[in-house]
């Protein structure tokens, strides 16, 4: 192999690398975001379930349930 084969064989290796790491970095992020997405989701049911039970706790104060 001489110098102009080893320096090709040598960048696609680097190129090879840089792709799968790229590929890594874009699945990782991927996952960070499902996981976002279901914590605000978790929040928004939980945010969702206090006020359905501050307006049930008005409607019994006020008399308004019965």
């Amino acid at each position: 192999m001489n110098n102009s084969q080893s320096a090709s064989y040598n960048a696609g290796q680097a190129k090879g690398q840089a792709q799968e790491k790229t590929g890594q970095m874009a699945d990782k992020a991927g996952d960070m975001m499902q996981s976002a997405k279901k914590s605000v989701q978790e929040a928004g049911s939980q945010m969702k379930a206090k006020a359905q039970d501050a307006a049930e706790a008005v409607k019994n104060a006020t008399g308004m349930n019965k």
